[in-house]
């Protein structure tokens, strides 16, 4: 029996959170995207992280943007452990939901969410 393979897209550089939503957009169900390396929780507190304030509030954005693509049924959400303290966090597209909010504009839907 032949398993099928499955690859994760990483980004070269970190995930802005309109790169992360024209993602959603364009992905086909199954896709998978990593947003983020490191550990989450961590990197986006100013006693703990080793990010610039900017890069923690973008972080912030994008980690929030994931969520609520979970919580619109858009992404499955899922960490692999890399290490001590060190993740990969993973978004799989899912089918489009067939409402007419998504039918009329996803790119909206998504905006809405943030607003």
């Amino acid at each position: 029996m032949k398993l099928p393979t499955t690859t994760t897209t990483r980004a070269q550089c970190p995930l802005s959170e309109i790169e992360f939503c024209a993602w959603i957009g364009q992905a086909e169900p199954g896709e998978r995207l990593e947003y983020h390396r490191g550990f989450l929780a961590q990197d986006t507190i100013a006693i703990a992280s080793s990010l610039s304030a900017t890069d923690m509030a973008e972080l912030g954005k994008l980690a929030s943007r994931a969520f609520g693509a979970f919580e619109a049924g858009l992404v499955h959400l899922v960490q692999e452990r890399l290490g001590l303290d060190r993740f990969a966090y993973i978004a799989i597209a899912r089918t489009k939901p067939k409402s007419k909010a998504t039918t009329a504009s996803l790119s909206a839907l998504l905006l809405n969410e943030a607003a």
